[in-house]
């Protein structure tokens, strides 16, 4: 099969968020499969010097953006043995940032546009184009509307993935017409609760509806998790399944990784000890056995924050020290300072966010804490098995796929169903007893990282999802 990836960001090229560590995994292994996967993505102004010298162009073509005619550029590049095309535009992508524009809108309707109308000049004629969140929605719109039975275009199935719910890409009506140039009797299609909704639109035109879990894929029919669309998807979840996300193997390894005091694995874990005594020394912590739990995040409400400064000082005497990174809202940023001011041998706060700590911060602690309100794959929680640091997570979309609960001694880490602090703080307690047991402790680490998150099994899921597409042809 031909698989074509569109999305607004890869690794290594274009990077935000966990979209871009997908996008450059994900088609790597359907390749190693043994079918042919590329990607498209926007030639950003941001990409390092070095991959842009990589680059080779291709040709150069016009796009209608509604009653406009925009320059569109073609390169391509090899990466890891995957063809990338990089869809160029000055006006739109030549800017400092991926996203956060005024007219992000007609940014990526420009580019939905664009992936169509370069079929036409590639050798590639895809069997599916798998878009990727609210910035590719519009391409099985724009395919349904102008180009499903225009020559060379026939037979060509949409999979749509949905990795976060909460953006759409909703805008004002007159963008329908403004922006995208679609006539007004197609209205149907994108309006949703009296805006144009891009996201909608995929929902409505794309073969396949997929989101980065299980557990996400039935969540998002519920309100609560739906911000909104969940009236659409009950009424389309005949097309809606959900797959896990992988993690990159060899990045994420503690057998190779040079930035760890000392190398270990499952069969050879005596190197964690040290990772942890060197996290301890760099963030200059009390050094002792204690256990270390490690927080890597985005300070904002959704991911849990106020659950934990609820009950912080609660997990503080249970003996516990803290190794925390990142950024966000400033409440939560001031509350974390505060407890490094109050506790300063047992709580490191970094704000920002640092690649290179983070890697540590998994190595060097012994748990890892993720009380999410939503999350719909979580990449954090599996690199954190990867490293032997067991994860301590609310049972909610991958987190809920990808942790099972250690209360019957088989599991790989401590989970919590409600959103609630006192039983955030008693999965804490929890995983304190089981550390206080060593022979407990080691058995569960050990269970922790030979769990296989590898990409090889989530693609297994997309080619047999692609499989069946192209059998209905």
């Amino acid at each position: 099969m031909n698989i074509l990836f569109a999305a607004s960001e890869a690794v290594p090229f274009a990077a935000s968020g966990g979209l871009a560590d997908v996008i450059g995994s994900l088609p790597r292994a359907i390749r190693d499969k043994g079918h042919d996967c590329r990607v498209v993505i926007p030639l950003y102004k941001s990409m390092r010097p070095e991959l842009r010298a990589q680059l080779t162009f291709l040709t150069n073509i016009t796009v209608d953006v509604s009653w406009r005619k925009q320059y569109c550029g073609i390169f391509t590049a090899i990466w890891c043995g995957v063809i990338y095309y990089f869809i160029d535009n000055e006006y739109y992508f030549g800017r400092e940032g991926l996203y956060g524009f005024y007219d992000d809108c007609e940014r990526f309707v420009f580019f939905s546009r664009a992936v169509l109308e370069m079929l036409r000049y590639i050798d590639f004629a895809p069997d599916i184009i798998n878009g990727n969140d609210w910035q590719t929605a519009l391409i099985p719109v724009f395919y349904q509307v102008f180009y499903k039975y225009q020559q060379g275009y026939q037979n060509i199935k949409h999979v749509f993935t949905i990795h976060n719910i909460q953006y759409q890409g909703s805008y004002g009506r007159e963008v329908l017409n403004e922006v995208m140039g679609i006539p007004l009797y197609h209205m149907g299609i994108l309006e949703y609760d009296g805006a144009i909704n891009m996201m909608k639109g995929a929902i409505e035109t794309a073969d396949k509806i997929t989101t980065v879990s299980p557990s996400y894929a039935w969540e998002i029919l519920d309100p609560w998790y739906s911000h909104g669309l969940d009236r659409i998807l009950v009424n389309k979840q005949y097309k809606l399944t959900g797959i896990l996300n992988g993690i990159d193997q060899e990045l994420y390894n503690p057998e190779t990784d040079a930035l760890l005091a000392a190398h270990y694995s499952a069969d050879k874990p005596e190197g964690k000890k040290a990772c942890k005594d060197a996290l301890l020394q760099e963030l200059a912590l009390q050094e002792g056995d204690e256990p270390v739990i490690g927080i890597v995040t985005r300070f904002v409400s959704h991911k849990g924050i106020d659950l934990i400064r609820f009950v912080f000082e609660d997990i503080m005497k249970l003996g516990y020290k803290f190794a925390i990174l990142g950024s966000g809202e400033k409440i939560y940023e001031d509350f974390f300072s505060e407890m490094q001011w109050r506790y300063p041998h047992q709580v490191s706060v970094t704000l920002g966010f640092q690649p290179d700590l983070a890697k540590k911060i998994y190595a060097g602690c012994d748990m890892f804490l993720m009380p999410s309100q939503s999350e719909p794959c979580g990449l954090a929680q599996m690199i954190s098995m990867r490293y032997g640091t067991v994860p301590i997570v609310r049972e909610t979309g991958g987190l809920r796929d990808s942790v099972k609960d250690n209360g019957d001694g088989d599991g790989n880490g401590f989970t919590f169903k409600t959103y609630n602090a006192h039983d955030m703080l008693d999965a804490c307690v929890r995983a304190k007893e089981c550390y206080d047991e060593p022979e407990q402790w080691k058995a569960l680490v050990d269970r922790a990282m030979r769990s296989d998150f590898s990409w090889s099994t989530s693609a297994d899921a997309y080619v047999a999802l692609y499989k069946e597409l192209c059998r209905n042809n």
